[in-house]
């Protein structure tokens, strides 16, 4: 009887973290569309990817979570808040669009929430929960989410790593491109120049120097 109370309030606790991480992800997500500043705008995205982050340990997808909160809050989303703090981004401008574009983003919202509402309250998708399995104390995510995705989903995973790999070598060659009209530093030039090249020494003769 004990050991049922224990599976019940366990259940209703996690239940209860999972409805306040979700609400904590709506909230900070339309903040990050409401936020008149940029930085604030970022740092309720972190919370996003926090929050997220916790969801996925309740599903027990520890290694995505701390992906999550390693690779996008600790390195991307510095970098990001980075650019934004460094650039002088006109504010004025930014908003000049919000209320012509306010009616589009509106009802694409509300197809998202109808699709959310339908897939979610679906018979068939309600049960999907009803065979979940608990795993051993041994059980390895890392492991069983690297054996999916290096055999089921093997081509998927090489497709999108040619993607990336195109999308990279693009980016690289759009910040080198020349552009007419604007000045560069060509290393090569600067490490062969020569001490004449840079100084030059004039012989100023007395009279000269009282007048």
């Amino acid at each position: 009887m004990l050991t049922n109370l224990f599976v019940s309030l366990m259940a209703n606790f996690q239940a209860l973290v999972f409805f306040m991480l979700a609400i904590i992800t709506v909230i900070a997500a339309l903040r990050v569309i409401t936020s008149r500043d940029p930085v604030h705008a970022a740092l309720f995205l972190v919370l996003i990817f926090f929050s997220t982050a916790g969801i996925w340990m309740l599903m027990e997808a520890e290694f995505l979570a701390l992906t999550l909160v390693l690779v996008y809050v600790g390195a991307v989303m510095v970098l990001f808040l980075f650019v934004v703090m460094m650039l002088d981004i006109n504010l004025e401008r930014l908003r000049e669009g919000f209320w012509r574009w306010f009616p589009f983003g509106a009802a694409l919202a509300v197809v998202m929430v109808v699709e959310m509402v339908w897939v979610l309250g679906n018979e068939q998708t309600a049960k999907t929960g009803e065979h979940v399995a608990k795993h051993a104390a041994n059980y390895s995510n890392t492991k069983e989410l690297g054996r999916l995705i290096y055999t089921d989903y093997v081509y998927a995973f090489e497709l999108a790593a040619v993607i990336l790999l195109v999308a990279i070598v693009a980016a690289i060659a759009l910040a080198f491109r020349r552009r007419g009209g604007t000045k560069r530093q060509d290393s090569e030039k600067q490490v062969a120049v020569k001490r004449a090249d840079r100084i030059r020494l004039v012989s100023v003769s007395p009279e000269k120097r009282g007048e």
